[in-house]
């Protein structure tokens, strides 16, 4: 069962069901809440009846689009990641810049490799520094952030980034005005501003790939990559290559294939960070979705119009 502060919000006179995973009980159900992105849902919603609602407490629904009926109204969980997933955002990009991934690798070796000790392609000394000390980090000030999928969380990652100084770039499906924001055909002519590359996209046939060799090649030496969005919308052997080439850095909370395998080259690429696809997982994602998915049944039951209802784009 549920936890009573995760269903205290939802209506009351209605009925909570539990769906398990596994089993061949049909049930009725008339509005069905995905909380994760589960590999049995699409044989769960064989054993369902009557479904008029799907609400998925996720961003993306490219892993719910191929199965659901079209009659069935699929809403999405825009909004309820916001604050987790742009707060892993930054914490990606400070970890990256400040090479706190390395400097974890030689604590576990017990090794006080700091200063001259360092030796890393993106450590060499360079510039009016050259000859005083090895530079161990960075600073995220005066960085450029290249935003690619300005939507709910795009913009809170823009919130929590702007007292650090940085200048913004902002991508989206079509150009908009007050903040600006390009058109995603202008991607390739923006690249080569960015210190830092962050996508944010859902997987759509057009953002599936769109992060391939060709727009790697235009990024600048040493930007950074930050994947909050899908796998698949950078290509994998594309990534791996620059990787291997030090061409670019890279800070990845999804990958394709995920999970990642064991043996994959991308696990030991250098100036590669993965987490185990965990940005928008916290405690507190859980409670904005269940207050948020309780609101939806209230519009569900009044007949009002829902919200995050899903469009023909997959978003």
């Amino acid at each position: 069962m549920l936890a009573e502060e995760l269903t205290k919000d939802f209506p009351r006179g209605i009925e909570l069901v539990r769906i398990p995973r596994h089993g061949d009980k049909v049930i009725d159900v008339d509005f069905w809440i995905l909380t994760f992105a589960h590999r049995s849902a699409k044989q769960t919603f064989a054993r369902l009846r009557g479904v008029k609602v799907v609400q998925s407490l996720m961003a993306g629904v490219d892993w719910i689009l191929p199965w659901l009926p079209k009659n069935v109204v699929l809403c999405n969980g825009r909004g309820i990641h916001d604050i987790s997933t742009s707060e892993w955002v930054v914490a990606a990009i400070l970890s990256s810049l400040k090479r706190f991934p390395h400097f974890r690798d030689t604590q576990m070796k017990h090794e006080w490799a700091g200063q001259a000790a360092v030796r890393d392609d993106f450590l060499s000394e360079s510039g009016a520094q050259m000859g005083q000390y090895r530079v161990l980090g960075e600073d995220l000030a005066d960085k450029t952030v290249l935003i690619v999928g300005y939507g709910s969380i795009g913009a809170a990652i823009e919130a929590r980034l702007a007292p650090f100084g940085v200048r913004i770039v902002r991508v989206a499906r079509g150009a908009r005005n007050s903040p600006e924001v390009h058109a995603i055909a202008e991607l390739d002519g923006l690249l080569g501003e960015a210190d830092i590359v962050v996508t944010i996209v859902p997987l759509t046939a057009e953002t599936r790939g769109m992060i391939g060799a060709s727009q790697i090649a235009r990024m600048k030496h040493r930007a950074l990559l930050v994947n909050a969005a899908r796998g698949p919308v950078v290509q994998t052997d594309a990534l791996v290559e620059a990787l291997y080439g030090h061409r670019i850095r890279a800070a990845m909370d999804v990958t394709d294939p995920e999970p990642l395998p064991p043996g994959h080259p991308l696990w030991s690429a250098p100036n590669c960070f993965i987490t185990p696809h965990v940005g928008g997982s916290t405690p507190e994602f859980i409670r904005r979705g269940y207050r948020f998915a309780a609101a939806q049944v209230g519009r569900f039951i009044a007949g009002e119009p829902l919200q995050n209802v899903v469009n023909d784009a997959g978003y």
